[in-house]
């Protein structure tokens, strides 16, 4: 329910949906990249324009809306920004209160270790640990679900000590993925996969053989 969003978010950063409107967390898993990208790089490789990742879920997510034509379908990705540069929804927070994953934070840890440093939260998730993303999020507004129980997200993280080294490990040594290892995973990125998310988007393009004029 979007009221579950709503209710742990200031005003400002509230979905303007009646609150037991029904919504979906949309993330995409490690077989993704084989699965999804590279079939849609190989077919559309022509009209790839700005990120082949961003596209692809673009695609896919347009096909879902046409398998309910009689709904309207609101879709918003997590790239996309209001005018006033805000985030249209705030994508870790959705995936908790969905129970998709636990979105750890300086708050979960009791004693504190960061003094004044800023530290950023980071969703891990019960199968995947940091080896997936939100890509985005689905909403029916013409379906409200006032019956629905909210599920809580998976604590897989539940030690103080662990909390503390899944954030120190992210927000200060994130560049070697060490976080995304905090729990026993059943699934990671392939080697292909990680050399292309660590690459600079520019260059990304031809990792995925597509054409200069793409760029």
């Amino acid at each position: 329910q979007v009221g579950w969003y709503n209710a742990v978010l200031q005003p400002a950063f509230h979905l303007p949906y009646p609150d037991d409107t029904l919504a979906f967390v949309v993330l995409s898993t490690p077989s993704m990249f084989d699965k999804a990208l590279k079939p849609f790089v190989s077919k559309e490789r022509l009209k790839i324009i700005r990120d082949p990742v961003d596209q692809c879920v673009s695609h896919h997510l347009s096909r879902v809306k046409e398998k309910f034509p009689d709904q309207r379908v609101d879709i918003m990705f997590d790239y996309e920004m209001l005018p006033s540069r805000k985030p249209k929804f705030l994508a870790q927070t959705a995936a908790h209160v969905a129970g998709a994953a636990y979105y750890y934070q300086r708050k979960d840890v009791k004693l504190d270790p960061w003094g004044k440093k800023k530290i950023f939260g980071v969703c891990i998730h019960p199968k995947y640990g940091g080896w997936f993303a939100i890509r985005a999020l689905l909403l029916f507004p013409a379906i409200q679900v006032p019956f629905l129980e909210q599920p809580p997200p998976v604590d897989c993280v539940s030690s103080e000590e662990k909390r503390i080294e899944l954030l120190e490990q992210f927000n200060f040594h994130w560049q070697d993925g060490r976080y995304r290892d905090i729990i026993e995973v059943k699934e990671r990125y392939s080697e292909e996969q990680k050399t292309y998310f660590a690459t600079p988007p520019a260059e990304r393009f031809r990792l995925l053989g597509l054409p200069q004029e793409a760029q």
